[in-house]
């Protein structure tokens, strides 16, 4: 009785993510005895789809939710200020204004948990904080011009895009390491499956950096000029590179060139995100257009005409969009076009947004922009689940320190960055195969042209009863046979030379011969 209310609370939907298709039509099957065995399979198959779905309601138990408008009304229209109002005490504390006016515009960043952001101002003033508990974690001023801040592995250490270089700082705000190699840097992002702290010049020279062993692993030069929009794709560690010219390249540490080069825009690329599956790109440049890409294809889906400075794509999809003072969330951007966006959000006294990013993990955005820091509430936009094994927000001092061992241990190597990343262990065919398979494309491209040259034979017109329309189709019949018949006789040369000989066929001593079958 135990197991059929379980059942009954398991959702069809779920059960059916985990079966292997449709199943086998039983009645269908006259053999009893493969009937028997089919259907004590399929009824195996599907308590073990049952079984997956509870495990999953256990496992997974809380579910996203978005806003929902009644009537006319659109979740557009809705304040902050009415969403802050009805949702409860503890999520209202996570949407606040950090007023810094003097060191602006900030650029933010969050740890792979969500649970630490470290925000640094363009003169120089750089903050970490655990914005959870409103913990003040650092604070110092560097005094000279900062582009950019990203942390590395954990909350322990992050790097800073200065004027002349890049630094990395730990938690205490002590200067660990000047990395005089990465020089005027512009952007930054790491690659933690790798440990490399990528970053682009102003001269447009792209640097990794192994921060496990401090080597320099790749230098490459762009020749493309000045760089402002730079991202990661979490999908095969690409790093994606938005130009002046208006094209988009893709890079690996392994290679000189590009790996791919498109024109995305008539105009400089101003902004760029990967979506966390890897397969859209979207893109806004000065030419007043925001493009959805498709990664599968390398081909647009739809656009839609904004001046974003700043994009941003959340765990569950929803693209976030800065353009002046206006920051606009869509749902469902990534998919269909849409008309009205999901939310809309605009910064007090016209503050001009630098850069925006999503929380892991939480329903939050952080905004940064002239005049200091906001955190805007945007629901549905975190994953409600997370993965112990990739990121805990709750996670001890023990836990940390056993994650560091174990990333170190599991780090891959940057020969393994590549577009296609499930290409790593197929089986590669050998020159001998790859002859073979370049020869049978010649054999049936000369099949081709040895047909259509026999099709364009012109047929003679004759008295009447030999002009039928049969006799002239047998005509060309045999006019293509006759074309393809020096290739047909070729390919059967080569195959006889290729088999096998019969033991009948060879000298076999008067031994063996008696065992030669008749």
């Amino acid at each position: 009785m135990d197991t059929e209310k379980d059942n009954e609370n398991v959702n069809g939907k779920q059960v059916k993510k985990y079966l292997r298709g449709k199943g086998v039509h039983l009645k269908e099957i006259k053999d009893k005895k493969l009937k028997g065995q089919l259907a004590a399979k399929e009824a195996l198959y599907g308590k073990s789809a049952r079984n997956a779905a509870k495990v999953e309601q256990w496992l997974l138990p809380s579910e996203g939710g978005y806003l929902e408008a009644e009537g006319i009304e659109r979740t557009s229209n809705f304040r902050q200020e009415n969403i802050v109002r009805e949702v409860d005490l503890l999520s209202s504390r996570k949407a606040f204004d950090l007023k810094l006016p003097g060191f602006g515009p900030y650029a933010v960043d969050y740890t792979l948990s969500g649970r630490h952001m470290v925000i640094a101002g363009r003169k120089g003033h750089i903050s970490m904080m655990e914005w959870k508990n409103f913990q003040l974690t650092m604070e110092l001023q560097v005094r000279e011009t900062v582009h950019d801040v990203k942390f590395l592995h954990n909350e322990l250490f992050f790097a800073t895009a200065q004027k002349k270089y890049v630094y990395i700082y730990d938690k205490n705000g002590t200067e660990i390491h000047c990395l005089k190699e990465h020089r005027e840097p512009l952007r930054l992002e790491f690659l933690s499956k790798h440990f490399l702290l990528a970053s682009i010049s102003k001269s447009g020279v792209l640097r990794y950096q192994d921060t496990s062993t401090g080597n320099l692993i790749a230098t490459h030069r762009t020749r493309l000029g000045r760089c402002v929009a730079m991202r990661m794709n979490p999908y095969n560690a690409v790093l994606g590179l938005g130009h002046n010219n208006g094209t988009v390249t893709m890079w690996s540490p392994n290679m000189g060139t590009p790996l791919v080069s498109t024109l995305c825009h008539h105009g400089p690329v101003t902004a760029l995100a990967f979506d966390l599956q890897g397969h859209q790109m979207v893109t806004a440049g000065n030419d007043g257009r925001l493009r959805i890409w498709d990664l599968r294809k390398f081909s647009p889906l739809h656009s839609y005409s904004c001046h974003a400075k700043s994009v941003d794509i959340s765990q569950r999809g929803l693209l976030a969009v800065g353009c002046g003072s206006l920051i606009e969330i869509w749902k469902d951007a990534l998919i269909t076009k849409q008309n009205k966006p999901y939310l809309r959000h605009r910064l007090a006294n016209g503050s001009q947004v630098q850069d925006i990013g999503f929380c892991p993990y939480e329903d939050v955005l952080a905004i940064g922009h002239a005049t200091g820091i906001s955190s805007i509430l945007v629901p549905g936009s975190g994953e409600p689940n997370f993965d112990t094994f990739v990121a805990n927000p709750f996670e001890t001092v023990k836990q940390r320190r056993e994650k560091e061992v174990h990333s170190l241990l599991d780090k891959l190597q940057p020969e393994m960055i590549m577009l296609d990343p499930e290409s790593i262990g197929a089986v590669q065919h050998t020159q001998t195969e790859n002859m073979k398979i370049k020869r049978e494309k010649a054999r049936e491209a000369d099949m081709q042209a040895a047909i259509a040259a026999g099709k364009s034979v012109v047929l003679k017109n004759k008295t009447k009863g030999r002009n039928k329309p049969s006799k002239r189709y047998n005509k060309k019949q045999e006019n293509i046979i006759r074309a393809k018949r020096p290739l047909v006789e070729e390919k059967l040369k080569s195959e006889q030379a290729n088999k096998r000989p019969k033991i009948s066929d060879l000298d076999l001593p008067k031994a063996l011969e008696r065992f030669v079958r008749k």
